[in-house]
Parts: C-alpha cells; structure tokens; sequence
C-alpha cells in the first residue's frame, strides 16, 4: 500500500469513531502530600493534647481547684444547715400563732411589745442593752401606790 492509501484509510477511520472526551484515559502520576504537612498535623494535635492536660491538672474543675471548690461546698452547706435552722425558727413562731392552738399569753406579749403599752397590773423591769442588768432608776425608791399613779397619767387610763 502506498502511503497515499493509508493516509486516506486512517482519515475515514478518524471520521466513522467518534471519540467520546470521557473515554480517554490519560496517565496520571501519584504526588505525595508534603512532609510538612505531616508535621503540621502531628504538631497540632500535641498542641491540643497540652492544653486538655493543662485545663485537667489547671483548669477551673482541675485537680489543682478541686481543694477551693471542696471548701466552698462545706462553706455553702454550713450556710445551708443555718439558714434551714432559721427557718424553722419562724416556723415554729408562726405555729405558735395558729387559731387553733393559740396561747393568749404569748398574743398578750406580742401585742402589749408592739403597741408599746403596759397593764396597770405589770411588773415593768428596765433592761440596760449594752449588758444586759436591769437599769436603776429613781422611781425605784417609790412606794408602789405612787408608780401605779404615774403610770395610769402617763398611759391615760
């Protein structure tokens, strides 16, 4: 065959294939990654692996903190054991006051404490605040018929 012919056969060749662009495979050489990359990754993970084991031995509920926050929780509990003790205080005092069970003394003495008023009848005993002794007083020389007159002036009975 001359080369005329074989030029000719491999253009009608050429033109009945049609060449699809997704069937050609090209040859392709793997590249390797960096090796910097590998440090990188390397260094930051022993970078985030220090700063777990200085938050765990440092941090706010490390073992180092772990001592202030088992003296805060006795402190707060003891808080807690007062306050409670308080509470019950005023429930008991409130229970005094209940209509069912309700002592007329106790009503008399809070009553008579608030209005700031006393019975004819009373025994009045000054107390002195800073320590506690009853007080002296000049009326104490009085007889009694002569107390019992001032304080139905004073009081205006």
């Amino acid at each position: 065959m001359s080369a005329a012919a074989l030029n000719a056969l491999l253009m009608a060749c050429a033109l009945d294939c049609r060449v699809d662009s997704r069937s050609i495979v090209m040859p392709t050489r793997l590249k390797r990654p960096p090796f910097w990359r590998h440090l990188a990754v390397t260094a930051a993970l022993f970078g985030f692996l220090g700063y777990l084991g200085y938050s765990a031995l440092n941090g706010q509920f490390g073992i180092e903190s772990r001592e202030d926050l088992l003296a805060d929780i006795t402190l707060l509990e003891a808080r807690s054991n007062a306050l409670q003790a308080q509470i019950e205080s005023y429930r008991h005092r409130a229970s005094l006051f209940d209509a069912r069970k309700l002592d007329p003394d106790i009503l008399d003495e809070r009553a008579r404490e608030l209005l700031n008023m006393a019975n004819a009848n009373d025994v009045i005993v000054m107390v002195d605040r800073e320590n506690g002794e009853p007080s002296s007083s000049s009326l104490l020389a009085l007889p009694e018929n002569q107390l019992t007159s001032i304080i139905t002036a004073t009081s205006g009975i």
